[in-house]
C-alpha cells in the first residue's frame, strides 16, 4: 500500500499537538465503499518496560472469512506514552507494516480512536489519512465523551457525545459483552464506521481483522521479531 507522508515524526510534544490540530480539519466523512470485501485490521504490541514495538496488519476477506495477507514490522520507539498522543508512538511502525501490504484493501480498521479524541484526531485518523483509505477506529476503552449504555443485543449502539457533539458510537458487537468505542478515521461517517465494525464482527468482541492482528502481533512479540 502507498503511504503518504503527512509530516515528520521527530517532533516535540507541543509540535505533536499542533500537528493534530492542523490535520483534523482534513478528516472527511463518506459512505461505505460500494464494494466492501477486503478489510485491513491492525494492532501494535510492545515489550513490557521496553522500547521495541511490533506492528501487524491482517487483510481479511469479509465474504469468505479468510485471511488474505498478513504483514508485520518491528521498530524501536522513543516517543513516550502521553494520553492523546498515541499516534506518535504507534503510527510510524504501523505504517511500515501497511506499506508492505500488496493485496487490495477496501477499508481499514485500527485498534484505537478516530475522531473520538481530545483534539479530534486519533490514531485511526492518522493511519487512514496517511493511506488515503476509508476507515475507522475501534477502541476497547473510552477516551473522551459520554454515553448511555446500549441494549445488550449484538448490533445495538448508542451515541458517543463530547462537548455537545456526536463523535462516535458505543457499539455492542456480541450479545451481553462490553461494547467497543467506534469513531471515524477518515472518509467514513459515524454510522458508516459502526456499520463497518459490525460487518466484521463474527463471534468475538473485536472485529475479526483486528482480533487476528492482535494475535499476530502478540506472536511477533513472543518470537522477538519477524
Amino acid at each position: 500500500m502507498r503511504v503518504h507522508s503527512l509530516h515528520k515524526w521527530d517532533v516535540s510534544y507541543a509540535e505533536a499537538r499542533a500537528v493534530q490540530e492542523k490535520l483534523r480539519g482534513g478528516v472527511a466523512a463518506g459512505p461505505l465503499p460500494e464494494t466492501l470485501r477486503y478489510v485491513a485490521g491492525s494492532d501494535v504490541s510492545y515489550e513490557m518496560h521496553g522500547d521495541l514495538f511490533f506492528a501487524g496488519v491482517i487483510v481479511w476477506d469479509v465474504e469468505t472469512g479468510k485471511v488474505v495477507e498478513e504483514r508485520g514490522a518491528v521498530e524501536r520507539v522513543s516517543f513516550p506514552y502521553i494520553p492523546g498522543l498515541l499516534s506518535f508512538r504507534e503510527a510510524p511502525v504501523l505504517l511500515k507494516a501497511f506499506e508492505k501490504v500488496e493485496s487490495r484493501v477496501d477499508a481499514v480498521l485500527v485498534d484505537g480512536q478516530g475522531i473520538a479524541h481530545p483534539r479530534g484526531f486519533g490514531l485511526a485518523c492518522h493511519i487512514c489519512m496517511s493511506l488515503e483509505k476509508p476507515g475507522a477506529g475501534c477502541a476497547k476503552s473510552l477516551l473522551v465523551g459520554e454515553y448511555s449504555e446500549p441494549a445488550i443485543s449484538k448490533g445495538s449502539r448508542a451515541d458517543l457525545i463530547h462537548d455537545g457533539k456526536r463523535i462516535g458510537s458505543v457499539l455492542r458487537t456480541r450479545d451481553g459483552v462490553k461494547p467497543v468505542f467506534v469513531s471515524p478515521g477518515h472518509m467514513l461517517g459515524i454510522d458508516e464506521s459502526a456499520d463497518l465494525v459490525l460487518s466484521c464482527a463474527v463471534k468475538y468482541k473485536l472485529p475479526e481483522p483486528n482480533r487476528l492482528a492482535h494475535n499476530y502481533v502478540n506472536g511477533l512479540r513472543k518470537r522477538g521479531g519477524l
